[in-house]
């Protein structure tokens, strides 16, 4: 049977992104000092998604590469360099949010905001990608 089995839902990258959002607006004392890595690590996840499916149509193969060489080469791929741009700062932001020391401040509101909206950004933009190329 079925017992003692889990059901696992997989989330959306929208999803994702709004439950980022919402532990970095709720103000709440049992997450003090732990959203904002939370809200790093969700966000991080969701813009690594979207390379992934950037690159599932565009270019396949490419995901294996490291994420420094996503990054170097999504400007082509995506054709919008400034928002390629936006879309690396964040990656490496959160990427230091995401392993920050204990003699380092965490990132604050306003940065995780920025770098939740340039993910965003990145998720229209390749679900645009993705439905021009007829896949979803």
């Amino acid at each position: 049977g079925r017992e003692g089995r889990c059901a696992v839902k997989t989330m959306s990258q929208q999803e994702v992104v709004l439950a980022a959002r919402q532990l970095l607006e709720r103000s709440d004392a049992a997450t003090a000092g732990l959203w904002p890595p939370a809200t790093a690590l969700l966000t991080r996840q969701a813009l690594e998604s979207a390379l992934a499916d950037l690159w599932l149509v565009r270019a396949p193969g490419v995901q294996l590469c490291s994420s420094r060489a996503q990054l170097l080469c999504l400007a082509y791929y995506l054709g919008d360099e400034r928002l390629a741009e936006q879309s690396s700062y964040a990656w490496s932001g959160l990427s230091r949010a995401c392993h920050q020391h204990p003699y380092e401040l965490p990132p604050t509101s306003a940065e995780l905001t920025g770098w939740l909206e340039a993910v965003e950004a990145l998720i229209v933009r390749v679900d645009v990608i993705r439905s021009s190329a007829g896949t979803r």
